[in-house]
């Protein structure tokens, strides 16, 4: 494996401290590395420098040199080379360390600069912070306890600005509350390649807009609230239904493609809330896509399935095992396992296939690549299919061959791992002729035809990992207690193993994880303990040759310029 190229670093000094930091660093990630905080609003790590909020000021200064001679100008006092202060203040996030830069972040002119800037940025804000979503997260909250001057000189009349502009279906914009960071706007410029937000007017009456005849409908709309530094831009999904100081974070992952998009699930007392991206440099920058956020409502589905039934009549997870394992020792089995399953559940499920002697499939799922972070593949576990042996191929998108082993007798029993079977291809003709064992979260048309239905877990409320796009192994942890009724897959295929007498191998991610890297290749180094956060990266030589829908996502570079935080 090819070691990336070690960065060039720079010696500078922040607030008298030395630090060598890679070439091309701005001042602001600079001191983060000391572990100095320079407030800002307009800078993010992963968008282009705006420099307007005026925030991060800072003192910046260079060692004296002899214009004629370039020797060094020594203090006689100190004996160490005198520093030539600028006499006014910089913008740390447009200032790039160079070698021998001094900076000052806690001076007194420093302190005035940053007491002045939130003076005026809270001239015109209103005083609503008590119903404000984002009260807890807020930077201007948290700068002005931090940075401002305590107490307000202002007496005159606030400008009102529009309150509750709908800029799109998922974005609303409290237009007083807004700072004029401009991030939202570059957002939509720079990653979404979309021009649709501006600001009109000047000075105090500067406001933010859509352009004439456009709205903020892209799909990637919502990621403009989780940057927005202040409440002005808020979810209409999550808009005052929740304090985030009340709600628990769970790291997930985003299941609706192979790109594996990182992300956080909040929720308090089993119910989820909203679901946020976690900043992943190698998979997905700190974005994701405004339809994966929409995925926990699945939890409280109505088509979620909630007991175990044999015949279409109510039967405990016991007495469906039962049937089921009476099912399939007839033969002419075949598994239809799930590209939405987890590794561990793909690992059980090929270990129950073996155990049957049955062959094995899945159905892929494919769309529009969108270039950023929803690929083509819309399975989000298609290689962990390949690297568990539960696949050996890219998978079809639907199941004519099984359909065709089905009208030839050779297959009368089929095992569905939460697949629609209809919807992959099947006709109902086909169904009627063979016993369906339906294990998933959700009801569909195959299940209400299945003579056994074991229910399961979505992926909010169980452990496990997927293998993306990049081959990388990720882990996602339950956000919440399964629905009552339900079981987790790992269970339910454990206990069908052993049913159709088979040796257990664990009915949860922990107990399942020693035999899984002891027999997988792949996965021998891992352990699902110590996966990193950012996931680990496999080695797909042996999988290389083979044709995955095409797709340019994952377009995102880590910055070169700034180290994230």
């Amino acid at each position: 494996m090819i070691q990336p190229a070690k960065p060039e670093l720079v010696t500078v000094f922040i607030d008298g401290k030395e630090i060598a930091v890679p070439k091309g660093t701005n001042v602001i990630e600079a001191a983060r590395m000391v572990g100095t905080d320079v407030p800002h609003y307009c800078y993010h790590p992963k968008l282009t420098v705006a420099g307007n909020c005026r925030m991060c000021l800072i003192e910046l200064g260079m060692p004296m040199a002899d214009r004629a001679t370039r020797e060094p100008i020594m203090d006689p006092e100190t004996g160490k080379q005198k520093i030539n202060w600028i006499p006014r203040p910089q913008i740390g996030c447009g200032t790039t360390v160079v070698p021998g830069m001094h900076v000052k972040t806690q001076s007194q002119m420093v302190k005035d600069c940053r007491e002045g800037v939130m003076e005026f940025l809270l001239i015109n804000h209103p005083l609503d912070c008590p119903i404000c979503d984002q009260a807890g997260e807020c930077k201007l909250q948290e700068q002005a306890t931090g940075y401002g001057r305590g107490y307000s000189r202002f007496i005159e009349q606030k400008n009102v600005k529009p309150k509750r502009t709908q800029l799109g279906p998922r974005v609303m914009l409290d237009d007083e509350r807004c700072v004029l960071c401009s991030r939202c706007i570059r957002f939509n410029q720079e990653i979404v390649k979309e021009d649709v937000l501006g600001f009109v007017d000047r000075g105090s009456y500067s406001t933010l807009t859509c352009y004439p005849g456009k709205e903020l409908t892209n799909n990637y709309s919502l990621n403009t609230v989780d940057i927005c530094p202040v409440g002005a831009l808020t979810s209409t999904d999550f808009r005052f239904k929740m304090r985030v100081w009340f709600l628990k974070q769970t790291n997930s992952i985003d299941t609706e493609s192979s790109v594996g998009a990182n992300t956080v699930v909040w929720s308090r007392e089993g119910v989820i809330y909203r679901i946020t991206p976690r900043q992943n440099d190698e998979v997905n920058d700190t974005w994701m896509a405004d339809s994966g956020r929409v995925l926990y409502k699945q939890v409280q589905a109505d088509d979620r399935l909630k007991t175990a039934t044999i015949g279409g009549k109510l039967a405990s997870i016991e007495f469906a095992l039962t049937e089921a394992a009476n099912l399939v020792k007839t033969g002419g089995v075949t598994v239809v396992g799930s590209g939405r399953s987890s590794v561990e559940e793909q690992f059980l499920t090929k270990k129950l296939a073996t155990t049957l002697g049955a062959e094995t499939t899945i159905v892929a799922r494919t769309g529009e690549d969108d270039g950023i972070l929803i690929s083509a593949d819309r399975n989000p576990n298609t290689r962990g299919a390949l690297v568990t042996g539960l696949i050996s191929d890219v998978p079809t998108t639907d199941l004519s061959a099984l359909g065709a082993a089905i009208d030839a007798g050779s297959v009368t029993t089929i095992v569905s791992v939460g697949e629609d079977l209809l919807a992959a291809g099947l006709t109902a003709d086909q169904l009627s002729k063979v016993a369906v064992i339906y294990l998933g979260a959700h009801g569909n048309p195959t299940s209400a035809m299945a003579q056994v239905v074991m229910p399961t877990l979505t992926v909010f409320e169980k452990n496990g990992t997927f293998i993306n796009q990049q081959f990388r192994l990720q882990k996602f942890a339950a956000a919440v207690p399964g629905l009552a009724g339900s079981f987790d897959d790992l269970y339910v295929l454990d206990q069908f193993i052993v049913a159709v007498g088979g040796e257990s191998i664990g009915v949860d991610v922990k107990s399942v994880w020693p035999t899984l890297a002891a027999e997988i290749p792949a996965l021998a180094t891992a352990t699902y303990a110590n996966l990193p956060a950012t996931g680990l990266l496999l080695d797909s030589t042996p999988w290389a040759s083979l044709n995955f829908p095409e797709g340019k996502s994952l377009h995102f570079e880590p910055a070169v310029e700034t180290t994230t935080a």
